[in-house]
């Protein structure tokens, strides 16, 4: 039984809507697949582990609260008696979605002569949420000055 040209061309033309239909359905699992597993949650800064953390004592050293805890986020600007271990917990529902503080902590211990003299444990009900690195500067000019305020002064009567 020979078949006609047409009946080759219609199951040529079945089989390549049914290789289109193949190729999208590839082509669309792929590109959904960067979807999955997607956790929205994202540590940030320092994560402090709750054992190292009752290591460090009233009384130790610096240098043992350094080996213990690792260098700190930041220390006080002056006179350096304070250390500042600094961690944050974001959270976006989806990849495109703004993230979400959902915990903030700050572990300071405090020095006075080289020796731990109290620990602190600061969380987000300690404060108000912050931005560790802010892209913006402020600029001055938008406070009042005392020339600004002399001429104003002068420009009423």
């Amino acid at each position: 039984m020979r078949r006609s040209v047409n009946e080759k061309r219609h199951e040529t033309a079945g089989s390549a809507k049914r290789m289109s239909k193949l190729l999208a359905a590839a082509a669309l699992a792929i590109g959904l697949s960067g979807c999955l597993g997607y956790d929205g949650s994202v540590p940030r800064g320092y994560q402090i582990d709750d054992k190292a953390l009752e290591q460090v004592k009233t009384g130790s050293s610096a240098e043992q609260v350094l080996v213990v805890l690792g260098t700190p986020s930041t220390t006080s600007t002056v006179g350096g008696d304070a250390w500042y271990y600094i961690s944050q917990m974001t959270n976006r529902q989806l990849a495109y979605n703004a993230q979400a503080v959902t915990d903030q902590r700050v572990v300071a211990v405090y020095f006075r002569n080289k020796r731990v003299e109290r620990i602190a444990n600061y969380g987000m009900q300690d404060g108000k949420v912050f931005d560790f690195v802010s892209r913006t500067t402020p600029t001055a000019g938008s406070e009042p000055s005392f020339v600004k305020n002399a001429i104003q002064g002068l420009l009423k009567f």
